[in-house]
């Protein structure tokens, strides 16, 4: 394993991240941050307090619950109901961002009703895109083969990227 973010470059990286955001959605009130489920809901909730801290947008977070490796295989559900999403700006989040598949299909449940604005945040980006998926904001591009995997570790005090 090689490591490719310390936990002070992860911060940083989110840091960044958030005040892009900011920045992005300045004619906004309200902002909806849907992480996908594991990492992408920790990065959601990382962003959404820096984003609460450092302006005067109200930030919505939501979990997005899908299986990741065969999504059409269950349902996909939105932790926020339909009717708080509706017409809002939206933001779709996700810890690793490769084939764009999981994006996808995460995507296509939120389409089902009007959106104002839907971006897309991952904290890496690998570029190994199958689907018609681009991130609007991303922390790390990173160049990999398609055998090597970026494991993230958000969830503990000393959070790592590796590249496995």
């Amino acid at each position: 394993m090689q490591e490719i973010l310390s936990s002070q470059e992860i911060e940083q990286k989110i840091n960044r991240l958030a005040h892009q955001i900011i920045e992005n959605s300045f004619e906004e009130n309200e902002i909806h941050i849907g992480g996908v489920i594991g990492n992408g809901v920790l990065l959601a909730e990382k962003l959404s307090k820096i984003i609460t801290e450092h302006s005067d947008l109200n930030v919505n977070t939501f979990e997005i619950q899908l299986n990741k490796s065969k999504p059409w295989t269950e349902s996909i559900t939105l932790s926020a109901g339909v009717n708080t999403l509706k017409d809002g700006f939206i933001l779709l989040v996700d810890d690793v961002l490769n084939s764009g598949k999981t994006m996808q299909y995460a995507l296509t449940e939120i389409l089902r009703f009007p959106t104002k604005a839907i971006k897309t945040v991952a904290l890496v980006d690998r570029k190994h895109r199958k689907f018609p998926i681009k991130a609007d904001f991303v922390g790390l591009e990173l160049s990999t083969t398609l055998k090597e995997r970026v494991k993230i570790t958000l969830n503990t005090p000393e959070q790592k990227a590796y590249l496995v």
